[in-house]
């Protein structure tokens, strides 16, 4: 394994503790805290919306540092998405996905990081949502 390889893994890695420290000490990976703040006409619960435009200012921020460099410091180039357009299995994924999130109260981040807790519930969740993702594309084929 290259030294470049290896650092982009520690590097990784790294990013995935700070974001599953940061869901758990916001409370995000708690279903209920994600429900409320989905639930308008009810007990709405704000936090979510706090830890949103948190995050989007420090990419706001970061963007503007980091792409002003020719590459990442662990890879050749910067992969940024270059489709604009809004397709059928976009709005398809946007569905479920929200449908998904507001049911159950986890999106993959926080689902992955409250795997440390144990729980139950999200020890079902993240193996099922493992097998929708494998099971997109050839599905999608089919549809």
């Amino acid at each position: 394994m290259t030294l470049q390889k290896r650092y982009r893994l520690m590097a990784s890695l790294a990013s995935g503790i700070v974001f599953g420290l940061g869901m758990a000490i916001s409370g995000m990976t708690n279903t209920q805290r994600v429900q409320g703040f989905l639930d308008l006409a009810g007990a709405w619960d704000p936090t979510l919306a706090f830890v949103m435009a948190g995050g989007m200012f420090v990419t706001f921020i970061g963007y503007k540092f980091i792409l002003k460099n020719p590459a990442p410091l662990f890879d050749d180039t910067f992969h940024l998405p270059t489709r604009t357009d809004i397709d059928k299995p976009l709005i398809i994924g946007a569905v479920l996905f929200g449908a998904g999130w507001g049911l159950v109260g986890y999106c993959p981040g926080p689902a992955i990081a409250g795997l440390s807790y144990g729980y139950t519930t999200t020890l079902i969740f993240v193996p099922v949502m493992i097998l929708g993702m494998l099971l997109a594309k050839p599905l999608a084929k089919v549809f």
